[in-house]
């Protein structure tokens, strides 16, 4: 029997625009930037970049678009050979280091209303899914990734927690989208330009690209 070759891997990427408290959200630049930054820098044999998409900052009125963002990746995946992998981007403008961000959990307690005003209180983010204790994991390995990146000079870390806000309803929707699927997903927490250049950020992420693809 002949062994498989490599499987292709297609990522895609969102990031979000601002809001409140946030004027310049960095993964909003970054993610529209990123398709000629790859170009010029290349990716790894067999990764491709697939949708860049800038989300509102936002919850339950910004859901529809999320499901269809991240439906027109199954219409792009041509063979059976290919992973999908779905990597978010968020920021978080108290922090000084990139997190990868290993769970989301079944709730919406937004402290501040999204930029659409919905101001969630202890509520499932999937109420099919029951209560908000309920939790979902990431099925890529994060410590594999956190070792590939910090050998490549990023200063990362592993969270646990992602918040209660847009970030963690995104995240929880696409984990659970990724298992009914067979896709990959992971977030990623990361600083305002003012902490973390956005030169450095563009490397962060083009790197990340590797080290998530060299983990499927």
């Amino acid at each position: 029997m002949g062994s498989e070759g490599p499987k292709a891997v297609t990522i895609h990427i969102n990031g979000f625009k601002k809001f409140q408290g946030i004027a310049e959200n960095p993964t909003e630049t970054v993610v529209n930037n990123l398709k000629a930054y790859v170009e010029r820098r290349g990716l790894p044999a067999g990764v491709t970049l697939g949708s860049c998409t800038v989300l509102e900052a936002a919850g339950d009125g910004a859901l529809p678009t999320l499901l269809k963002t991240l439906e027109s990746s199954i219409s792009q995946t041509n063979t059976n050979n290919e992973q999908v992998i779905w990597i978010h981007l968020g920021v978080n403008s108290g922090s000084s280091k990139f997190a990868l961000e290993r769970q989301a959990v079944n709730e919406a307690t937004f402290l501040c209303p999204d930029q659409l005003g919905w101001q969630p209180q202890q509520i499932p983010v999937v109420l099919e899914d029951g209560g908000i204790s309920r939790s979902r994991q990431t099925s890529l390995s994060t410590e594999a990734i956190l070792k590939f990146l910090k050998k490549k000079g990023f200063d990362v870390v592993i969270s646990d927690d992602a918040g209660r806000f847009v970030c963690n309803y995104v995240y929880y929707h696409s984990l659970r989208f990724a298992e009914q699927k067979g896709h990959k997903s992971l977030f990623v927490h990361v600083p305002l330009f003012s902490t973390i250049d956005e030169d450095t950020q563009m490397q962060f992420v083009a790197t990340l690209f590797e080290a998530v693809a060299s983990t499927c």
